[in-house]
This record gives C-alpha cells, structure tokens and sequence, in this order.
C-alpha cells in the first residue's frame, strides 16, 4: 500500500473541500480522505448530494461565484469536478471545464484557502516518437493545442499558472497521471484495447505506463497535506514494452505507415465519426512516459504496478469494441473483430459517414 506521510507534529490537520465528490475520481477521494485521519473535516462539494458518509456536503453548481462563501472554512481544495467524457461536445466541454477551473481558482483566492489542487494529465508533454523514456517531471510542455481533453488540460494549466501570479498568496499543485486506469474510466487510452488489434506506427513502437485511480487518489492525498506541490507526475513505476502488452492482452499488432494513420484519424475526426481529434492517437502510438519524482521523495509508492494496472484494464473492457476510439457495436463489432480493421479505419467508416452527409 502507499505510504502516507502524516501532518507534521503539531500542525493543524487541513480541513479539505472536493469538486465533484458524488462521483468518479472524486467520490474516491473523498472517501479516502474522509476514512484517512489525515483530515479536520471533508466538505464534499457537488450539483448533488452523494452517498459518502461523515462528510460535510454543499450542494452547488461549481461554476457558481458564490463558491467563494462556501470555501471560506476551508484549507484546501481538491478540484476534481471535470467533464472527461470522449462524447461530451468538445466545446461545451471546454467551455465548462475552463469556467469552472477559473471559479475554483478565484474563490480559493477570495476566501484565502491555502491551496488549490487541480488534475490534468502526463499528455500535456506531448508524445512523439523522440521522447526520452521516462520524460523528467520539469520537461516541457508540447502537446499539441487541438479541440479535445488534451486541449482542455493545456488551458487548464495555462489557468493555473496565470493564478500563481495574480493570487500570489495561493499555493497551486498540479497533478499530472500517467494512462489512468480503474472502474469508470473510459479514456482514448483505454479504448485502444478494446480494438481487435493494437494499432502501431510503423517504425517506433510504443511504451506503456499505467496510473490506477488507486495511486491517483493517494497521491492526492499527499498534495492535499502538503507533501507535494507545483507540477507533480503520477504514475507505475517503469513501463512495458510493446511484446509485454502483446504477450499480456494476447492482442497482437496492427502496423501502418504514419502518414496514413494519422490523415485517416483526421479524416475520421472531420467526418464525425471518431469522438477524438487525431492528434489523440499520438498517446497510443508514441511513448510519454514520466517519472512521479516529487511524490517518490516525499516517500509515495504507487501499489499498482503497470502489469497489475494493464490486467485490470483488459478485464474491465469485456464486452466492448472500439477502433480509432470509436465505439462499436452490433454487426461493426463483428466485422471487425473477423478481421476488419484495417477496412474499418481505411475505408468503410469513412464511406458511410460521407454518405450520411450527403443525405442530409
């Protein structure tokens, strides 16, 4: 289990607010903080109530200026209220995840909460296919700025940063998870194997590092008592090489030129029929692995490994069928399971979407 460094000998323990506490990644935390004893007192923060017990809930819409007041008892702020969904409109979306990181940021600093955490994602380095394997925790940010999650977590951090200098007296982390893994979690990662085949560009084979809801919710827990702070990476330790995915999913690969996957990904994209930008696919084909260095000093382990994490994705995907992040069903599934993909990502998903253009 991860070891969690306590607060310090006669510091005050935190009281710690949570966004989007009924649900997902931030139920989880705030189960955890609220069983941990790390903590004064969870305020659990929501447009509904949750089914948490021995917390304190306030019910608001987190975009709602009168945040501020609801926070002025509290210490630190956990925001986990973002809409990830790959089928959410990319600009309502965004137009939501930005409002509500920028309400977040300017109650905390209003009501005078010591610190801000905020969770975004190892994708904003950027994967390509010369990325040093682990990339460090200070490397650049050069992800690609484009319409979905990526783009938003880019935005985000850009919010968080314009914060630290306007907001002088307010302490904000950033946690950065590697591929997330876990119940609940539908990324274009784990859509990747759901595919029949693994797809691969031909030339540069990718590595595979997991974060399991599990480690992100614990490293939390560290950023939440001050163990942490700035830009922080999370994820396994090491990573997999592509024969150990294969020989662990049993799924074996699919290679195509660069060119071709990528402008058909866009096409796709364009077209309506894939949910996620074609610069997404870079995270299933190029290597961005990182290296949860602050969290390892301040004495964190992750207790899955990547192995552990990978098994837990392949059994929660049974059932479903994806390719390029789309998801299939009925006669597509079936099709592409006999062996279709290539037809699938080349010709036939285009085909059908043009046509349903036409119609229009």
């Amino acid at each position: 289990m991860p070891t969690t460094k306590r607060t310090a000998k006669g510091q005050r323990q935190p009281v710690v607010a949570v966004t989007g506490a009924a649900s997902g990644i931030g139920r989880a935390f705030v189960a955890k903080a609220a069983s941990s004893g790390d903590f004064r007192r969870v305020v659990a923060i929501d447009d509904h109530r949750g089914d948490v017990p021995n917390v304190t809930w306030r019910v608001l819409d987190i975009r709602d200026p009168l945040l501020a007041n609801r926070v002025s008892d509290v210490d630190v702020l956990v925001h986990l209220a973002t809409d990830v969904a790959l089928d959410s409109d990319p600009a309502t979306r965004r137009a939501y995840n930005l409002r509500a990181a920028q309400t977040v940021l300017t109650a905390c600093a209003a009501a005078r909460v010591r610190r801000a955490i905020l969770v975004t994602s190892a994708m904003v380095y950027g994967a390509a296919p010369d990325n040093p394997v682990p990339l460090a925790e200070d490397s650049p940010v050069a992800a690609e700025p484009d319409t979905g999650l990526v783009g938003d977590h880019l935005e985000i951090e850009a919010l968080a940063r314009r914060s630290l200098r306007s907001h002088p007296g307010l302490e904000v982390t950033v946690l950065r998870p590697a591929a997330l893994v876990g119940p609940g979690i539908d990324t274009v990662i784990t859509r990747h194997f759901e595919a029949p085949r693994l797809l691969v560009v031909k030339g540069c084979l990718p590595r595979w590092q997991f974060c399991h809801v599990d480690d992100l919710v614990s490293a939390l827990e560290f950023a939440a008592l001050g163990q942490v702070s700035g830009v922080v990476a999370v994820g396994s330790d090491g990573w997999l090489e592509m024969e150990q995915v294969e020989e662990a999913s049993g799924l074996r690969r699919f290679e195509l030129p660069a060119g071709i996957t990528f402008g058909t990904a866009q096409r796709l994209h364009r077209l309506g029929v894939t949910p996620a930008p074609a610069t997404d696919l870079h995270y299933v084909v190029y290597p961005w692995v990182v290296e949860a260095t602050s969290l390892k000093t301040a004495g964190w382990k992750p207790a899955w490994t990547n192995e552990e994490a990978l098994k837990e994705l392949l059994e929660l995907r049974e059932g479903r069928h994806a390719v390029v992040g789309r998801r299939l069903s009925g006669k597509e599934a079936t099709l592409t399971a006999a062996g279709a993909t290539v037809a699938v990502i080349g010709t036939a998903a285009i085909v059908r979407a043009a046509r349903r253009k036409r119609k229009l």
